[in-house]
């Protein structure tokens, strides 16, 4: 073959070949090699939440849900997150998130006052939400 017709071959397999894989994922090329920020945790975006906020010492467990988000508000799984509490005792204070970005942490007091409850994520990340519990 000559050399015209060589490229001509090699370059129509190069563009058959990434229009195949375009229409395969459905997702453009630029999106397949970029990096990939969507793993990195928010502390912005990353929310924690607790309930109930009035609890009954030695008795009430108070559940405390963090959903860990990306910078896109897109769940994270599989990112290990630790509870800080000044008050009460957590059943497990490092849990991982499942696939919807979530962790569930239980918390009981044998004392009354105001417990303020922080939240990390893999030993770097602080979130910048709080939430406090007060058992009576």
């Amino acid at each position: 073959m000559d050399k015209k017709l060589s490229s001509l071959l090699i370059l129509f397999l190069v563009l058959f070949s990434a229009f195949i894989v375009y229409t395969i994922f459905n997702t453009p090329i630029t999106n397949l090699a970029r990096a990939k920020e969507e793993f990195i945790p928010s502390s912005d975006a990353s929310l924690i939440f607790a309930w109930p906020l009035t609890a009954k010492v030695n008795s009430d467990r108070v559940n405390i849900n963090v959903f860990i988000r990306n910078a896109g508000n897109l769940p994270l799984a599989n990112k290990t997150v630790t509870l800080e509490t000044s008050l009460g005792v957590l059943e497990s204070n490092n849990i991982a998130t499942d696939k919807s970005g979530k962790a569930n942490f239980i918390l009981t007091s044998d004392s009354p006052g105001i417990a303020e409850i922080t939240a990390v994520i893999d030993n770097q990340i602080q979130l910048k939400q709080n939430v406090s519990i007060k058992f009576e």
